[in-house]
């Protein structure tokens, strides 16, 4: 039996080995990756590497065994075909008869566009009778906190999100969640909705920027067809500027304001709070 991480060199997916390699011994944990020369630290550790590509169905033949506990990381290529990407993995895995397959999705409060693929592919993971865990991951603090410079060079936070709150929560803490259902018991063909612990305005955010700088940095609230501009005059492509200006109509909307307390049960601890990582950040 192995643990087997997809996207394993992506910000979450080295977060969740790094923990596993905490808990179980490192010959028990596969990570799959797309350029084993990325993945060579991973390797220096016992981690066991396995080249597969979603885009490359044929290389998920065999990647799996009966018995194996899998974590789908949710592709990053918009432009791909993300659901069938995703429907590769849990292909392979049916056929392998692996014991469990942990897809990180979004929470099911969110309706922007961002979460239609996450919405199509629970419905195949569902509908193919693998035992499965729906891990609902709410927004990442990284989201805001690796994006600092030009907030800090014009001292505003600029968003359309209005007076909206996200109870958002570090890449780590979402990988504990994935590690404490990977490696614990009875969490088959459940769903869970995770976000961190306190839920934060954007206005609150730009005071605690305030408040750890030293400068005045405040909330620039705007329209979303204004962010979609600002965004793709920052020389992000249309599409992903409209998905991510559509988040930010749905945080005004209170969809990304998790309460259920999930994350915190699942890892044990309370979440990271978003001042945290905003010194972490500052620090660099």
């Amino acid at each position: 039996m192995s643990i087997v991480v997809t996207g394993a060199t992506g910000h979450l997916g080295r977060h969740v080995v790094r923990q596993l390699l905490e808990k179980v011994p490192a010959d028990q944990v596969t990570a799959v990756v797309r350029d084993r020369d990325r993945a060579a630290d991973l390797a220096a550790r016992g981690v066991r590497l396995a080249v597969a590509d979603y885009n490359a169905p044929e290389t998920f033949d065999g990647l799996f065994a009966t018995g194996d506990r899998v974590l789908l990381i949710s592709g990053n290529e918009f432009d791909k075909g993300r659901v069938q990407q995703h429907t590769v993995v849990i292909d392979a895995a049916k056929k392998a008869g692996v014991a469990l397959l942990a897809y990180t999705s979004a929470p099911s409060s969110l309706t922007a566009a961002l979460a239609d693929d996450h919405r199509a592919t629970e419905k195949v993971l569902v509908g193919s009778g693998v035992p499965y865990v729906l891990l609902g991951n709410g927004w990442y603090h990284e989201n805001y906190t690796e994006q600092l410079a030009p907030v800090l060079e014009h001292g505003a936070v600029v968003q359309a999100a209005g007076e909206g709150r996200i109870s958002s929560a570090s890449r780590a803490d979402y990988a504990a969640a994935a590690v404490a259902v990977l490696t614990g018991e009875g969490h088959e063909n459940t769903a869970y909705e995770l976000g961190g612990d306190e839920a934060w305005s954007f206005a609150e955010y730009a005071a605690e920027l305030s408040r750890q700088t030293g400068k005045e940095i405040v909330y620039n609230p705007v329209s979303t067809e204004t962010y979609t501009g600002i965004l793709t005059g920052a020389g992000l492509p249309g599409p992903l500027a409209a998905v991510l200006a559509g988040v930010d109509a749905a945080i005004e909307k209170g969809e990304l304001a998790v309460s259920t307390g999930d994350l915190s049960r699942l890892i044990g601890r309370p979440t990271t709070p978003l001042a945290e990582a905003v010194a972490a950040a500052l620090k660099g």
